[in-house]
């Protein structure tokens, strides 16, 4: 789902942690099976074709690595980039935030077929082989098309296991049945290194995720462990994260507790007597560039925090203990990494 403000988080001592959310599921769901005459590597390290993926429900066969791939989630296509597949991309869709920067050129190669959801005319008229997403929503008639029109068109799609993992799927609604874990990306890359055949991109990537990762979660056993509530947007009804997507997922890898982690929704919406109650010592703000609804501005967030008798008797807001995310950080993908450093930073330089 972007104008950065530097963290400011100081330390408090405050509530012990609220229940923590379940042990993580990585999920067979969306695991890799691969088929008895192939998939695995040769000799040189490259993918054995033909291999099938087992992939959120759903059997791909890939005879050959894509060479047309259709990408209709930013996250996933943040993905294929880093990856270095940006010559192997006909078309992107679904913006919520600026490319990361580092990704600009590679992006710049790449069509956009929409800034929002495609057509499916838009995404077939690309001839692509492959196409992919990381949200339940574009694979729904209502939007783009399922996986099995793509399929009756001779065309594989893979799903961000983010989805599906430890998760039910009904059309676009997701119902988790266990918290999102962080290997869960790790799998998402691996996949499609794999089926690209840059399988030494791939474990390149993740090892460079996973030293990151270790280094942010230096210093992440606090005591007491710091409270913090994540705040997406709305204003009358805020929606604030739930136990089980990756706001919860940071809250757990750097130490700290999020008060609402006994809510399963992944954005559940929250009275405001209850966040006031809950009294989180950090507050992680998004600063959402798309801006549709009254509170997605970053400015409007803070202008009502410290302007409501309410919320300014808070103690994040008296202390102005706001971390400020993106959108996309907020959301699983290869952001998660840069999300959990932001809130390691800010709780590391506030002790």
């Amino acid at each position: 789902m972007t104008t950065k403000l530097s963290i400011r988080l100081l330390s408090a001592f405050g509530l012990v942690c609220c229940l923590v959310a379940g042990v993580t599921a990585c999920g067979k769901s969306a695991s890799m099976t691969e088929v008895a005459d192939g998939g695995t590597a040769d000799s040189s390290g490259h993918t054995g074709y033909p291999f099938t993926l087992d992939n959120c429900g759903v059997k791909v066969t890939f005879d050959k690595a894509p060479s047309r791939a259709v990408s209709l989630y930013q996250a996933s296509t943040e993905i294929l980039l880093s990856l270095g597949l940006a010559d192997r991309m006909k078309g992107t869709s679904t913006w919520f935030d600026p490319v990361l920067p580092k990704l600009a050129a590679d992006n710049a190669k790449v069509p956009r077929l929409a800034d929002n959801d495609p057509s499916l005319e838009a995404v077939l008229a690309t001839e692509p082989d492959l196409v992919t997403s990381a949200s339940a929503h574009t694979f729904t008639s209502a939007v783009v098309a399922e996986r099995s029109r793509f399929a009756q068109l001779g065309i594989a799609t893979y799903q961000s296991p983010s989805v599906c993992a430890g998760a039910t799927v009904e059309g676009e609604t997701v119902t988790r049945t266990a918290p999102l874990g962080i290997d869960t990306l790790f799998q998402e890359i691996t996949e499609l290194a794999r089926i690209f055949d840059v399988r030494e991109r791939g474990a390149q990537l993740v090892a460079e995720l996973r030293g990151r990762l270790e280094a942010a979660k230096t210093g992440a056993q606090r005591t007491p462990e710091p409270t913090v509530a994540f705040w997406f947007s709305g204003i009358k009804t805020p929606y604030m994260a739930g136990c089980c997507s990756a706001p919860g997922m940071y809250a757990r890898e750097v130490g700290a507790c999020n008060v609402f982690a006994g809510q399963r929704e992944d954005w559940p919406e929250i009275s405001w007597e209850a966040v006031v109650a809950a009294d989180p010592e950090v507050l992680v703000l998004a600063d959402l560039s798309r801006q549709r609804i009254d509170g997605d501005a970053l400015t409007t967030k803070i202008q009502f925090l410290e302007s409501n008798p309410a919320t300014k008797q808070m103690r994040a807001v008296q202390g102005r203990r706001y971390v400020v995310m993106t959108g996309s950080e907020l959301d699983p993908g290869i952001r998660e990494i840069d999300a959990i450093e932001k809130l390691s930073t800010g709780l590391t330089a506030a002790r």
